[in-house]
Order: C-alpha cells, then structure tokens, then sequence
C-alpha cells in the first residue's frame, strides 16, 4: 500500500477503504471506512491534518494538501472528481468537487453543495449547502434540487460498491 511516514505523522487508513497502488498517502492523512483512492491521487499530510469521512472517492490524479498546522476536513460521501485539487479547504458531507475544479485556502464547500467541471473556488469563498456553483472564479448558477441528489447518490453508491471489487478481484497483469 502506498502509505509514507514522516516526522512520525502517519496514515491511518479506515477499514474496507481502497488506494490505488499508484496513490500516494503522506503524513497526517486520516481516511474513513469504504473509501476509494484512485490512481495517481497525492494525499499529502505533511505538516498538516487531512482528515477524509467515510464511503467518500477521491478519484484519480487528486491533489489534496494541508497547509501547516492546519486541517483539511472532507466529509462523508463526498464525490472529489478526476484531477481536483484541494488545499487547505474543507468540504461538507455530500457534497461533489467536479473534474478539474480548485479549491483554495480556507475555502468551505457546504453539505451537498456542486462544484461544477474546472471551476475554481477561491481563498476564503464560502459554497452555500445545497447550491451550484461554476466558473473562474466560482459563482452561483443554481440550486441543489432532489433530481441531483438522486444522481449523486447513485454516483457515490457506484464508488462505495467500487471499493469492495477492486479489493476482491484487482489483479496486476503479467
């Protein structure tokens, strides 16, 4: 497992949660149970907290790092889409980081708020639960509404089942 010590700050990774043997989990990372890591995900706890809830997916080539002494906190049955980079942030239960999108320093995305695809939350911006926000930099376009928490709940469903295959038949081909 692509677990990594330094300063004595180590991982501790939840029970029933998947990494990805290309991811990289550095230092102070705490990750829940049911959890996916996918390929090329950097983790990085060095000298901060990232603490991830339990049945989220961080999926493949994240980058999340704490800033230092300070903590990343990502909720429960939070979706963190293809290439998103988190710093120093915090993000709600529920909620969804579209591919590609950014979200800087001191920066709060609200219980089952959407970041849309490439969007960019800035330092300090505030994500009001249950909104959309888009664009560069991030402003609102919409609300949250039953249909996309149908979808999204779905989506996460499909992670959470997606670590138990992984650990049960993901095999290195020679």
């Amino acid at each position: 497992m692509p677990l990594y010590e330094i300063n004595d700050r180590k991982p501790v990774i939840g029970e029933g949660t998947w990494i990805a043997p290309s991811a990289q989990i550095i230092g102070d990372v705490r990750v829940g149970n049911r959890c996916y890591i996918g390929f090329g995900a950097i983790i990085r706890g060095d000298y901060g907290t990232i603490i991830i809830g339990d049945e989220s997916a961080i999926e493949e080539l994240c980058m999340i790092h704490a800033r230092p002494m300070q903590l990343v906190q990502i909720g429960r049955r939070v979706t963190v889409g293809h290439m998103v980079m988190i710093h120093g942030a915090t993000i709600m239960d529920n909620a969804v980081i579209g591919m590609h999108a950014t979200v800087s320093d001191n920066a709060e995305v609200g219980e089952w708020a959407i970041v849309a695809e490439h969007a960019l939350v800035v330092n300090k911006q505030r994500i009001p639960a249950y909104k959309i926000y888009g664009g560069v930099p991030a402003k609102e376009i919409g609300d949250v509404q039953q249909k996309h928490k149908d979808i999204w709940d779905a989506g996460k469903q499909v992670y959470v089942d997606l670590t138990y295959q992984y650990q049960q038949s993901f095999r290195k081909i020679d």
